[in-house]
């Protein structure tokens, strides 16, 4: 995520967002993919926002890399976890076989429509043969909105993106769809999607 305009939402909301989205236990989806990860290994938590996944991703003993593009969510991540996260973007993204596993939750709806499927290349490159990726996205038809309170998102179809991450090489696993009520206080439909890079 690079757009200035959500940066600076996240920045200014850091502390409303983790009350809206920080857990004393992870839930069914962090869980099904720490299940999925080898034991211990190195995970990449892409969008970290205030850090809460990290921090129990972290405490079941994995290898944690914790980024965000907010500034405040980072500093909060630091503060409030103890995580390293640092201040990244999705077009930072440039390892070879580092990440068994790649948590992506509702942060790359944030990336223009037109650098998905790059950033998507990226990751897949980014994990080791067998790694896993979670990706949660909002669905619909609309292409690239921004919200009520500014931020930018790039919506999807079930199918549109079960394509995309086909075409990047993956082998989609599971599939959950459903809708929730984000930090603007709308109710929006998603999908979450968790999908694995073959073995070598």
């Amino acid at each position: 995520m690079s757009d200035p305009e959500t940066i600076a939402v996240y920045d200014a909301q850091a502390q409303k967002y983790a009350s809206l989205v920080s857990r004393d236990t992870p839930d069914a989806d962090l869980q099904r993919f720490m299940d999925g990860v080898t034991p211990g290994g190195a995970v990449l938590d892409l969008g970290c926002g205030p850090g809460n996944s990290a921090a129990m991703m972290r405490d079941a003993g994995f290898q944690v890399t914790a980024w965000d593009a907010s500034e405040q969510m980072v500093c909060f991540a630091r503060e409030t976890f103890g995580i390293a996260a640092e201040v990244q973007t999705f077009d930072d993204i440039n390892f070879s076989q580092t990440f068994d596993g790649i948590w992506a939750n509702f942060s790359l709806l944030h990336a223009d429509r037109a650098d998905l499927p790059r950033h998507l290349s990226a990751i897949h490159h980014a994990l080791t043969p067998g790694g896993l990726f979670h990706i949660g996205m909002k669905t619909g038809d609309q292409g690239m909105e921004r919200d009520r309170m500014g931020r930018n998102y790039a919506f999807y179809t079930v199918a549109e993106l079960r394509g995309l991450l086909t075409s990047a090489g993956f082998r989609i696993e599971t599939e959950r769809e459903g809708r929730d009520t984000g930090l603007s206080g709308d109710i929006s439909p998603f999908v979450i999607l968790t999908a694995r890079k073959d073995a070598a």
